[in-house]
């Protein structure tokens, strides 16, 4: 990976951004071929009362929108949070090449963990993927996030 420019910084910004709002604080960013940022998003679940209203799908309808394709063919994603499911199979629709993603997520997780979705037969594309990226700091911010909720509903 000679020249390799991690974008998760900025990933990690909307996570921190989202968790601002209340949501769950996943953060995503969608790069060009060429290493620019073309979308960004970060989890929007309870603002939109949308159940897919995930950082990564939200980024990939944008970078979408923004082409003007339903394909993000040599397009990478970083996101500060294993994808689930959902969010897998929609990185395999949209052609994602590579994606990177912080923390490991053992209950909801989609890729390393659960069904495992881009090694399932059935996966139209199956990009590179790496791990832990960022994966302190994502982390960190999940349990910060998760800590100061189960507070709440202590005090």
């Amino acid at each position: 990976m000679s020249g390799f420019v991690s974008h998760m910084s900025a990933a990690l910004d909307e996570a921190r951004a989202a968790g601002l709002r209340g949501e769950v604080p996943v953060g995503a960013v969608v790069v060009s071929p060429a290493g620019e940022i073309v979308a960004r998003a970060g989890n929007r679940t309870r603002e939109l009362a949308d159940p897919t209203g995930h950082a990564e799908i939200l980024a990939i309808r944008a970078a979408c929108e923004m082409l003007g394709s339903e394909r993000l063919v040599g397009h990478d994603l970083y996101v500060t949070l294993e994808p689930c499911p959902m969010c897998a199979a929609a990185i395999s629709q949209a052609r994602i090449a590579r994606i990177y993603y912080g923390a490991a997520d053992p209950k909801s997780g989609g890729v390393a963990q659960g069904p495992r979705v881009f090694s399932h037969p059935q996966a139209h594309h199956v990009p590179e993927v790496y791990d832990g990226i960022g994966a302190e700091e994502a982390g960190a911010l999940l349990r910060d996030f998760f800590a100061a909720k189960r507070d709440d509903r202590g005090a």
